[in-house]
């Protein structure tokens, strides 16, 4: 199929422009600018971009990714794909070890058959005066044994885990994901700034969420947000829905590290479903008017946001078009290593989007086929 666009995001192109993308079966097999090479089997009308990249989200559509039910998992991940996201990290909560290792085993044989991009675990190992919707109770040091026992089980699925640096057995356990392909990443976390310099030159090449779960920047004691805002070698999550962050500051950051923001939803199961009461995890939570937070408590619990909103409120922001569609795409692709994905590029997977001028998804293409459920 020969795909024609008079705006398309080409690869490490700086604007959109006239193109093409021509699929075969799952790959794109070739690209090009301006005029195709013979007569498109279809004329797009709106902007063709990559299908988008979820390096962090617990759930959607009413379900939940912390499940040993592959089931429920399909669900979420569906109810992503209809707007957007054509590959997507399932991210667990802290939970007692036993779990985690029954969900882990669940979710990677949905890794393994292409249905997930990977496994990212959010806790157990954080600091409890940062835990955010985490049970204190089951938060834990990163023992390097219990690290690499769970690390085991997810067979090479587990793409990132969250730590915070500043627990006992931290920076050997970043080694240790580090030699295991998972990125560790610094979150829910209490670390002073050289702490979180000291993880970053340990292996730790993410920050989950910025600024939230963690200390706030301040002018004698900056804290982990500094050292990892300002280190080239991290890739910083920022959480676009105008509740985790201001929305100036998302693009303020974004102006200021070109290329090292990923746009994350870290939504819960009330995303692409709607207010009421869910469980994340063992925690019950309140969503009401599309902010998810602990029942009875002002502890935000995750979001409801999908990146098709976050790409719109970026923009909205005054984010650069191109950039905003890179770091939902390119740029969570390139932080997890998922080498198939992010890009309209020949020998990657045909996951093809098609947005209209208010930048709504429109067309979905997942694994070379068109997705019926889209108008």
């Amino acid at each position: 199929m020969l795909i024609s666009a008079q705006r398309v995001l080409l690869e490490d192109a700086p604007e959109l422009a006239e193109g093409w993308v021509e699929v075969a079966e799952e790959q794109i097999l070739d690209i090009g600018r301006g005029e195709p090479p013979r007569a498109p089997d279809l004329v797009v009308d709106g902007v063709l971009v990559p299908g988008y990249v979820d390096a962090h989200c617990h759930g959607g559509g009413g379900a939940s990714f912390v499940t040993e039910d592959p089931e429920v998992v399909r669900v979420a991940t569906a109810a992503h794909r209809r707007l957007g996201t054509t590959s997507i990290v399932a991210s667990l909560v802290t939970g007692a070890y036993s779990d985690l290792h029954r969900q882990v085993a669940c979710l990677a044989g949905l890794v393994e058959a292409g249905e997930l991009a990977g496994i990212h675990l959010e806790g157990p190992w954080l600091a409890e005066r940062y835990k955010g919707a985490h049970p204190p109770q089951l938060l834990t040091d990163p023992e390097p044994a219990a690290v690499a026992a769970l690390l085991a089980t997810g067979r090479g699925t587990v793409k990132m885990a969250t730590i915070a640096p500043e627990r006992a057995g931290a920076m050997e356990s970043i080694g240790l994901m580090v030699d295991a392909g998972c990125l560790a990443a610094v979150g829910h976390t209490a670390a002073t700034y050289e702490i979180a310099v000291a993880a970053i030159d340990a292996g730790a090449r993410g920050a989950t969420h910025l600024f939230n779960a963690m200390p706030p920047l301040l002018h004698r004691l900056p804290g982990p947000v500094l050292a990892l805002w300002q280190d080239e070698r991290v890739i910083v999550e920022l959480v676009m829905d105008g509740v985790h962050v201001r929305p100036e500051l998302v693009a303020w950051v974004m102006g200021t590290a070109p290329g090292r923001v990923a746009m994350v939803t870290d939504a819960m199961a009330a995303a692409a479903a709607g207010d009421g009461d869910y469980i994340l995890g063992e925690l019950a939570v309140e969503v009401r008017d599309g902010v998810a937070r602990l029942a009875g408590q002002d502890t935000i619990a995750g979001s409801t946001l999908t990146l098709d909103k976050a790409v719109r409120n970026a923009v909205a922001a005054g984010v650069g078009l191109v950039p905003a569609l890179r770091a939902a795409s390119t740029v969570p692709a390139d932080y997890l290593g998922l080498d198939s994905v992010g890009r309209l590029a020949p020998g990657k997977r045909a996951d093809l989007l098609v947005l209209d001028d208010a930048l709504k998804v429109t067309k979905v293409m997942w694994r070379g086929a068109w997705q019926e459920w889209v108008a």
